[in-house]
Formats: C-alpha cells, sequence, structure tokens
C-alpha cells in the first residue's frame, strides 16, 4: 500500500528521497508528496497522482536539506487529493504514516477542543497534531513523540520531523513494516527494502512497538516507552528484482503470505467488538436503508464470483434476506428483476471489471441501490456506487488473486454483521462472536502458511495429473471452485470445482487411480457428509488429498495426503482453507515452469466485455 522514505546524512535528501519512491510504485498510490528540513523550516511539496506530478512541482519550485521525508499514498481515510497527502504538518513537526490509526476520530476531536485547526480528511493529520500538543507540554521532541505514540491505536509506520530539531529524524513502527539502512553516518529509513537498496544493503529491521532516533550521524534504538534496544544489522544480497518481491520468487508468493497482514489492514479501524458491530464508513447507507432491503443481488466475474457465494451462505444465514448471485457479464442479458428495494452488490478487484459495471449501471438505472466491494480507491465503481467498503489488500501485482480475493470475503463478513445488526436479526452475542472468528483470522492464516513446504513436496507428487476434481460443501464448495479456478490459471491442468453431494450425479465417472481429488474436509456442520464423499472417492480408487483440521486422524488414516488447517469451526473456515488451495496451485506451477504472476491469455483487469 503506502510507501515511506526517509533520510538522514551529509547528501542532499530529496533526490534520494524520490528514487526511493519511484522504487516503492509498484506498491500503487494515488498522491505523493516529500518535506525537506533546511534553516530551521519546513519545505513540504506535495501532488494528486503519480510521482511524475511531484517531480515536476519540485522541477518548477525545488526543496533542499540533508534531512527530509517522502510518502506515497494510497486512500483509506479521505479521498485521494492533494490536502490529503502526506506529509502532514502541525506547528513544527512533520509526519508521514503508513497504517491506521483506529481511535483517530476521537484524538481529533479532543485536540480541537485544545485549538487544533485541522486540514485534511485523514488519520495521519491527528499524529502531528498530537506530538505538537505533547511538545508544548514537555518541551522535548523525542518525548512527545513517545508520549503521543503512547495514545495510538491501530497500525503505524511513521517518520517524524521537526523544525526545531533540523538534523534529527525520528521513525516508530507498530504492525506496519518498517526498515532502517546503514551508511556512513548518513541513515534511510524505508517501509520496504527495495527504496533503499541501492543505497545500501546493510539493514535493520525494526519490531513493533520500537523506535528508532538518528541525530548527528548517530542511531538509537528504543522501545516507545524509552527502554534501549540493542539492534544487529543483517545483508541483504537481494537483487533489485527480488527486492521488489521481498525476496520471493514470484510476486504470486509474496501475496500469498501477506494475506495475514491485508486482512488486518481491512478490518483495522471498522470493529467495534463491544457492540458486536462494525464501522464502515464509506458505506454511505443508513440503518434504515438497510432495513427497508427486500432482497440482495450480488455480482461479480471470476475469483470475485467465488467470493460472493460465499457471501450468499454469510447473508443469508446470519441476516434472513434473500441473495442471489449472479456471473457479470450474464446478469444484465436475462432482464433481471431489480427494484428500489434490491440492493445490488458489486464485488470487483480493480473495480473497473467492464461486465461487473455494465451490470451495476443496468442496476442502477432499474432502481437499485448500488454498493460495492473493491480494492482501488476511486475506480469507476467505486466512484458510481452509492456506497463502497474499500479491501484494504494494497496493490496485487500477480494476474491470479489472492490476497484480494480473501479481503474480498473479509468484507462481506464485515457487511453481514453491519446488515445484521441494523436489521435486528443478529445479537450482540453472534454480532461479537463473528467479530472474534475475524480478528483470530490473520494467526490462523499465519499457522496455515506453514504448510507451505509440505504443500511443495505434494505438488511433486501430482503436477504430472492431467485432471483434477475439487469437492467442498457448504460455504466451503467456493472455495472447491476457487481452488480449481487457480490451478487452471496458473498451471494449466484441467481441474473442475464441484459440490460434495453433486459428484456422484456425474463426476464420478472421471475417478480413477490417475484422478487426484481435492477433498476440502474441516470439522464443521457439513464434516460427516462430506466424509461419506470422500469415502465414495476412495472406494472407486480416486487419489485423495484432504485438507482437514489438525488432529483429525480419522481423516488421516484414509487418505494419500492430509493437509492440516487449524481448527475454528465454519465460522472462517472459507478463508483459511483458501491458504492450501493457492499454496498447491503455484507449487505446481512452478514445478511445471509456467509464467506464475503472468499466465498466458489472461489480464489482471479485464476491462472489456
Amino acid at each position: 500500500m503506502c510507501g515511506i522514505v526517509g533520510f538522514t546524512g551529509r547528501q542532499e535528501a530529496t533526490s534520494i528521497i524520490i528514487e526511493g519512491l519511484r522504487r516503492l510504485e509498484y506498491r500503487g498510490y494515488d498522491s505523493a508528496g516529500i518535506c525537506t528540513i533546511s534553516g530551521g523550516k519546513a519545505s513540504i511539496r506535495r501532488s494528486e497522482g503519480k510521482l511524475v506530478n511531484l517531480e515536476r512541482l519540485l522541477a518548477a519550485d525545488p526543496v533542499s536539506g540533508q534531512v527530509g521525508i517522502g510518502h506515497t499514498r494510497w486512500a483509506t481515510h479521505g479521498r485521494p487529493s492533494e490536502i490529503n497527502a502526506h506529509p502532514h504538518q502541525a506547528g513544527p513537526v512533520v509526519v508521514v504514516h503508513n497504517g491506521i490509526i483506529e481511535n483517530y476520530l476521537q484524538l481529533r476531536e479532543e485536540l480541537r477542543a485544545q485549538g487544533h485547526i485541522f486540514k485534511s480528511e485523514t488519520d495521519t493529520e491527528v499524529i502531528s497534531h498530537l506530538i505538537d500538543e505533547r511538545l508544548k507540554s514537555c518541551g522535548d521532541f523525542e518525548q512527545a513523540v513517545r508520549e503521543a505514540l503512547a495514545l495510538l491505536k491501530g497500525a503505524y509506520a511513521i517518520c517524524i520531523v521537526c523544525e526545531d530539531e533540523p538534523d534529527l529524524l525520528i521513525a516508530a513502527k507498530l504492525g506496519s513494516p518498517m526498515v532502517v539502512g546503514l551508511g556512513d553516518r548518513e541513515f534511510y529509513v524505508a517501509s520496504d527494502i527495495p527504496a533503499i537498496l541501492s543505497h545500501t544493503r546493510s539493514m535493520i529491521f525494526m519490531e513493533d512497538g520500537e523506535m528508532a532516533v538518528f541525530k548527528g550521524g548517530e542511531a538509537s534504538f528504543s522501545s516507545v516507552d524509552g527502554t534501549p534496544i540493542e539492534k544487529a544489522p543483517r545483508h541483504i544480497d537481494w537483487s533489485a528484482h527480488m527486492a521488489e518481491k521481498g525476496g520471493y520468487r514470484h510476486f504470486m508468493l509474496k501475496e500469498i503470505f501477506e494475506q495475514p497482514r491485508a486482512i488486518r489492514d481491512t478490518v483495522a479501524g471498522r470493529l467495534r467488538e463491544e457492540q458486536g458491530d462494525v464501522y464502515l464508513e464509506t458505506l454511505s447507507l443508513s440503518d434504515a436503508d438497510l432495513q427497508g432491503i427486500s432482497r440482495i443481488c450480488i455480482i461479480a466475474c471470476g475469483t470475485s464470483w467465488h467470493a460472493a457465494l460465499v457471501g450468499k451462505f454469510l447473508i443469508e444465514e446470519h441476516c434472513r434476506v434473500p441473495v442471489e448471485v449472479d456471473i457479470a457479464s450474464e446478469f444484465r442479458y436475462r432482464n433481471p428483476v431489480v427494484d428500489e428495494k434490491t440492493l445490488v452488490l458489486l464485488i470487483s478487484q480493480s473495480g473497473e471489471t467492464a461486465d461487473t459495471l455494465a451490470a451495476m449501471r443496468e442496476s442502477r438505472r432499474r432502481g437499485g441501490t448500488c454498493v460495492a466491494i473493491c480494492n482501488v480507491v476511486d475506480s469507476s465503481i467505486a466512484r458510481e456506487a452509492d456506497g463502497v467498503i474499500y479491501t484494504h489488500a494494497g496493490p496485487e501485482i500477480g494476474v491470479a488473486s489472492t490476497k484480494a480475493f480473501v479481503t474480498q470475503l473479509i468484507a462481506l463478513y464485515l457487511f453481514t454483521i453491519r446488515l445484521g445488526r441494523s436489521r435486528g436479526v443478529m445479537t450482540l452475542e453472534k454480532g461479537r462472536e463473528l467479530i472474534a472468528a475475524i480478528v483470530r483470522v490473520p494467526a490462523l492464516m499465519e499457522e496455515a502458511l506453514k504448510l507451505n513446504d509440505q504443500i511443495e513436496k505434494v505438488a511433486r507428487n501430482y503436477m504430472a495429473a492431467r485432471d483434477f476434481l475439487y469437492l467442498g460443501r457448504g460455504m466451503n464448495y467456493p472455495i472447491a471452485l476457487e481452488g480449481a479456478l487457480k490451478l487452471k490459471e496458473i498451471s494449466y491442468i484441467h481441474a473442475e470445482g464441484y459440490a460434495a453431494g453433486e459428484m456422484k450425479h456425474g463426476p464420478i465417472a472421471l475417478i480413477d487411480e490417475n484422478m487426484p481429488v481435492v477433498v476440502l474436509v474441516p470439522k464443521g456442520s457439513n464434516y460427516d457428509k462430506v466424509c461419506s464423499n470422500m469415502e465414495e472417492v476412495i472406494a472407486r480408487g480416486g487419489r485423495v488429498i484432504a485438507v482437514c483440521t489438525a488432529g483429525d486422524n480419522e481423516v488421516k488414516d484414509k487418505v494419500e495426503v492430509a493437509l492440516e488447517i487449524p481448527a475454528d469451526g465454519d465460522d472462517v473456515a472459507p478463508i483459511i482453507l483458501s491458504i492450501p488451495m493457492q499454496l498447491l496451485a503455484y507449487h505446481v506451477a512452478v514445478l511445471k515452469g509456467t509464467d506464475v504472476d503472468q499466465p498466458r491469455n489472461l489480464a489482471k483487469s479485464v476491462t472489456v466485455e
């Protein structure tokens, strides 16, 4: 998502910062800015759009200084604009920030009451004002930063400079990445390695709750409360291309492993655990609007359509509203029934999918209320919809969707809670229960990612198969469809996903000793039924790869391969099951030598009908 670069040393900071931001462009952004300190004055330049716009601004109105910070912003709070771009200044304090401050509304109101005037819509500006207020009371910049950080809730990677301390740069981290590069009495700070790799290969990786202070050619590290910390540098031997991929072989694998963080970013600031409800600031529909809905149509394409199918199960189960799921390219050609009591939910990673956009326009023409779930701020679908739920997955480079998919699922969980609570059909207890399950998801995903090495070995045994069958029931049936799609997309092996109970109505004829069958069989409400379907496959010689709950020896003893996922019941099983589906497809494709990140004939954003 957003990118940060900071520098302090004996060189001019501007060119170093701009070069670093350029190396982070692959992450995606909608505005950019820079600040340098010289002669006790902060010089700030910001622009909406691409980095080239900022460079033009700097060519016409340059800044100078040997201490500086820069930022590329991917909008979360507030639309893309120059006024919302970073850096943000309050008094002598200037800040750039990645992450989401969950309690910014409360802090902003308190600061307003103390006389502070805010210019932007962002959560970040609160940080600069908070430090400024603390600086007025304690008179020590470093201490003011510590006191301010102690009041923040959420996630942040922050770089801070101050006009009163022209040779001082401070960085801090909680939940968002931050790396420090070491030079000869010079220091580089960035949100990702590629930004500074051309200047140094000696890096220190900051941990959560740590703060770094750079002054007079010296660096010190401590906890936010001031306890000193010794940090050992690491030598990075990545190439520049590897650095963009975070050291992973492919963007797809990097993005699979980024999913826990993407989930955390998507839920940050939105969960109201005590109230058993969620806050969706851009949904733009009141409780009365949601109560007036009589039916829901979810419209999507490809992987997003699979997310939509999970959404149908969630909404009908917890909100008791009838839901139809349509493939976007079919929707407007069947004379759909849409009226003013119909909520149309559009799901698109890019927000530019032509078929989905056309379906939305047709729905609005017929009187429907349209809400978008998408990953790109100010995309066409997001702009034209009546409301939007953004998935904060960050840019996804690999064509085969991974983290965009799981954040779409999380967005559907959030919407389900909001809809159920607003309509009075979801109890406080159930709301809290679902929120607690969502909070557990990132840790469960991290546990599931430990299957990576095992799945690579499994892939070697099955890569020569010509066909795969994927089976699941209930909310896990769409994940079987998604697993089959992933394998098709990147390995070019024919694969089909089926509802497990439907197998005996046709696909069972294909099963023999050469047919790998992936069965999603976690413990839950459909467990016994899926086990029966699995037995039907085994009886016909099928080679079963079971994805089951950890410790399920009954399944493990019957199948060729058991991939064990952490237990958590039905609520979030589809999200956790997605991990082994993605990893299996990835490793089979790598072994077959296909272009994993850019598979043939496919495009990341399908902007034609």
